[in-house]
Order: C-alpha cells, then sequence, then structure tokens
C-alpha cells in the first residue's frame, strides 16, 4: 500500500510527458492566386482537423489576393472551424488574401510582412463600383468584429475614406507591416519560423501534419481553367450534334456525356453550379429532342430548348455569389461565345471533310464485297436519280420510300418528310439515297 502514492505519482508524471506527444497540428499553404479551386483544398484540412481532435490548424500565406467569392467561401469555412486557427502570413496577404488572414483566431506575421489593400479590383487592376466596395467593407468589418479585431482598420484596408489618426488620412488605403498590424492590433504577434509559431502557441511536442493539395483538388483545379472549360463547351455541343446527326449511340455522344458531367460536376463541387443549372440545362435537352424526333419541322420547343442549354452552360461559369463584377460576367460571356463559334468551324470542318478523310474512311466500309459471295454493301443506285415515289414512313431525316413498287432507305436533306408525301431523289451517294419533297 505504500508504494500506491509511488506508482501514481509515476504513471501521472509518465502521462504528462506522453500528453503532448498526441497533440496534432495542422498546417496548410495559401499562396499564389486565391481561386475556387482553392476552397476543397481549406475546406479538406479543417475537416480531417476537426475530424482529428487536432489543437490547431495554421495556414501559412503569401498572396496578393484573388476571387472575391473565393476568399469569402475561404473565410467561412475558417471561421466555420471548431479547431483553433492561426494565420501565418509569411511575407504577405493582400486583397483577399486580408480576409481570409483576419477569419482565423489569430494572426502571427514575420518580419517585414504586409497586410491590407482590399479594395475590389477587375483583372486589369480597376476599381470596381461602390456596389462591390461596399460588400467587401462589410465583410472584412463583420469578420474583424467576428475575431476580435479593430473593425475601422479592417475597413479601411477596403475604402480610403476611413481615417485613422496617426495612419492614414482619407485619401490613403490601408496596408500594414508587421509592426503596425501588432501595434493596431491587427496581428497576435511576430515571429521568423514555424518552431516559434508552435513554441508560442503551446505546441512545440505536437505532431505536425502538412497537408497538400492532393489530385483531385488539382485536378478540379485544372478543370476550372477558362480554356478548359471552353473546350468542355465545345465538346458538349459537338458531340450532341454529331450524336443527332448519326444513328445509334457512338463516340461522339459519349464524349459529350463525359464533357457534361467534368464541366457540371467540377461547377457544383465549387459551388459555381448549381441544381437548378444543371437541371435547366436537361430540360433545354429534353426540348430539343422532342422537337428533332417527335414535332416536324423547327418551332417553339427547338428555340426554347437551345435558350435553356445556353442559359444552362452560362450559369454554369458564373456563381450565385452577390457580389457578381462586371470581370467575371463578361470573361463567361467571352468564354461561351467563343466555344459557340468555335464548335460552329468544327463542326463544319466535320461535315465537309472527314468524310473524304483517310482516318473516316478507315471507319467505313468504302469497298464493297464481291456480289459471289453472296453479299454486297455499296449498290448502286444511280438508276433511281430524278425517279418519284412516295414516302412509307415519316423521314426524320431518315427512312423508307418506295419506287417503282421497291422500298429502299432513303435520306432527307435534312428536313422532316411526313408519311405519304410524294418525294423525287435528289442524289446518290454510295449506298445513301438523298430526297426531297415534291410539291403537289
Amino acid at each position: 500500500m505504500k508504494r500506491l502514492p509511488i506508482i501514481f505519482a509515476l504513471f501521472l508524471f509518465l502521462f504528462s510527458t506522453i500528453l503532448p506527444q498526441t497533440n496534432k497540428v495542422y498546417f496548410g499553404t495559401i499562396e499564389g492566386d486565391i481561386d475556387l479551386g482553392l476552397t476543397p483544398y481549406v475546406k479538406r484540412i479543417v475537416s480531417e482537423a476537426e475530424k482529428n481532435n487536432a489543437s490547431l490548424v495554421v495556414f501559412k500565406i503569401n498572396t496578393f489576393g484573388g476571387r472575391v467569392d473565393a476568399a469569402t467561401q475561404i473565410k467561412d469555412a475558417i471561421i466555420n472551424s471548431k479547431v483553433e486557427t492561426i494565420a501565418f502570413i509569411d511575407k504577405r496577404a493582400i486583397s483577399a488574401g486580408s480576409l481570409i488572414a483576419l477569419s482565423c483566431n489569430q494572426i502571427v506575421m514575420v518580419p517585414g510582412a504586409s497586410i491590407g489593400a482590399t479594395t475590389v479590383v477587375d483583372q486589369e487592376g480597376k476599381k470596381q463600383a461602390e456596389k462591390a466596395q461596399s460588400y467587401m467593407r462589410s465583410e472584412m468589418r463583420s469578420t474583424a468584429e467576428r475575431t476580435g479585431r479593430r473593425t475601422d482598420i479592417a475597413e479601411g484596408m477596403v475604402d480610403e475614406r476611413v481615417e485613422i489618426e496617426g495612419l492614414v488620412d482619407s485619401t490613403q488605403l490601408i496596408t500594414l507591416t508587421s509592426q503596425e498590424a501588432m501595434g493596431y492590433g491587427i496581428s497576435d504577434t511576430i515571429l521568423t519560423s514555424m518552431n516559434e509559431l508552435l513554441k508560442y502557441s503551446g505546441n512545440e511536442n505536437a505532431n505536425i501534419i502538412e497537408l497538400d493539395v492532393n489530385w483531385s483538388e488539382n485536378f478540379i483545379r485544372f478543370i476550372n481553367n477558362p480554356i478548359i472549360t471552353s473546350i468542355l463547351m465545345m465538346v458538349i455541343m459537338v458531340g450532341m450534334f454529331m450524336e443527332i446527326k448519326t444513328p445509334g449511340w457512338g463516340v461522339a455522344g459519349t464524349a459529350s456525356l463525359i464533357a457534361l458531367a467534368l464541366f457540371f460536376g467540377s461547377g457544383y463541387i465549387l459551388e459555381i453550379a448549381s441544381i437548378m443549372d444543371i437541371i435547366l440545362f436537361i430540360i433545354g435537352v429534353a426540348l430539343l429532342a422532342v422537337e428533332i424526333f417527335v414535332i416536324p419541322g423547327f418551332g417553339v420547343f427547338g428555340i426554347a430548348g437551345i435558350i435553356l442549354m445556353v442559359a444552362g452552360l452560362f450559369m454554369g461559369l458564373v456563381s450565385d455569389f452577390p457580389l457578381m463584377g462586371t470581370d467575371i460576367l463578361s470573361m463567361a460571356i467571352i468564354q461561351l461565345a467563343g466555344s459557340f463559334v468555335l464548335s460552329a468551324i468544327v463542326i463544319y470542318f466535320l461535315a465537309k471533310t472527314l468524310p473524304k478523310s483517310t482516318l473516316w474512311n478507315k471507319l467505313i466500309l468504302i469497298k464493297g464485297i464481291q456480289e459471289t459471295s453472296g453479299y454486297t454493301s455499296n449498290k448502286e443506285f444511280n438508276h433511281l436519280v430524278g425517279m418519284a415515289g412516295e414516302a412509307l414512313t415519316d423521314l426524320r431525316p431518315s427512312g423508307t420510300a418506295i419506287f417503282e413498287g421497291k422500298r429502299y432507305d432513303v435520306v432527307s436533306q435534312g428536313d422532316y418528310i411526313v408519311k405519304d408525301s410524294k418525294i423525287e431523289v435528289v442524289s446518290e451517294e454510295g449506298s445513301k439515297i438523298v430526297v426531297k419533297v415534291v410539291d403537289a
């Protein structure tokens, strides 16, 4: 019994030395341009830190800024974190980077770093309208209030009209050095290394878990590139056109579906596209299909279908973010228009060139099999040119017709021809008989 207190004291000592080793500190890096592709990475860090009961999450920040909607999503993920967060500003946190830094529980800066200059500008660096500035002032002010920092300083980073005595007058935006940030209560301390930060936060013996952007996040970021999204839209439109014009289901339709899934899937993950945008596009496709396969001619259903498809693609390029700058809208319009123009060129090229190309000849049967084999694939129908007949079925644009009492598979010149219409053979292209309606 006398040994029990000694054993208990020894157990407490061992437990106290082991416990700090169980602390986990998650470490992430926010650098370069702030875009929507960075959001899933930050959300994953916060989620894993919460799931594994980490004691701290450190975000190393070095950025000149980027998209405001991306910065807002990142800010929301950090503010909602159940784990303590520290922004470790290495060199600078400018523009959107300032908002992200302010969302952390603590801010640590290295000597000579800077934070501020958060005015909303377009891609050319021009100041945007007051609506955009008002939104950003509110975001900075509310974020600073949430994390216990000076709201006037945060607002003055956006609006030069905010005066801070001894710091700036009404003509200057606020951008603070490390010393100034600490002096005005924006940052908490100045440290030079990660080791100092861990010691400062009481996690010097913690297990450091450094998370990099994984392949899926890189892939989503790649897909979100304006050039790639434009190519995906081209594949969607060209694939759909070719699938409509050719019988059965083939490579073009499959490629179109894959491109559609990548376009809307990545947009949905990045909170650009919504379920409504996807439904809009699907309804458009359905209306266009009804126009092509059910209703003769081209009318309201076809026009409405095309409009809804274009609207779905356009909305898939722009988020529902309340602060939608003109540069983002302009970029979306340019992407969509460019994709349509290039798609039209590609469709024209395919229609005119592929049937005569070597590659196309490898995909279709050119030479007929000898009739002595019992089967021919390239019959001659020259004798039918100019002959009149009757459509046995609706031609959409292909179907069956009868000439001189014999049934033939025919195709119209693209028009919808109703059953029992009087038709005439216009031309013969290999095994394809092209017909047109004969006016009564």
